[in-house]
């Protein structure tokens, strides 16, 4: 699955979007979001996702169910 930001709570603080490390993080009418086609939920290069970890707000940054886990290529 790839993370979502939840809307109504992010302050836009723009902590998130530096610590991805797979620029999937955007700033959009005024919030951040995170491309869901580049979200890998820091797989492969941190064992916890960065957004959550920085974001102040917390389960701000929370897993979307809505898209399959990321599965990395072997």
């Amino acid at each position: 699955m790839t993370l979502k930001i939840v809307a109504s709570q992010c302050t836009s603080c723009s902590a998130c979007e530096a610590e991805c490390p797979n620029v999937a993080i955007s700033e959009k009418n005024g919030t951040f979001v995170i491309n869901p086609k580049k979200c890998t939920e820091c797989i492969g290069h941190f064992d916890a996702p960065q957004c959550a970890a920085v974001c102040p707000v917390d389960d701000t940054c929370i897993i979307d169910n809505a898209y399959p886990r990321y599965q990395p290529a072997q």
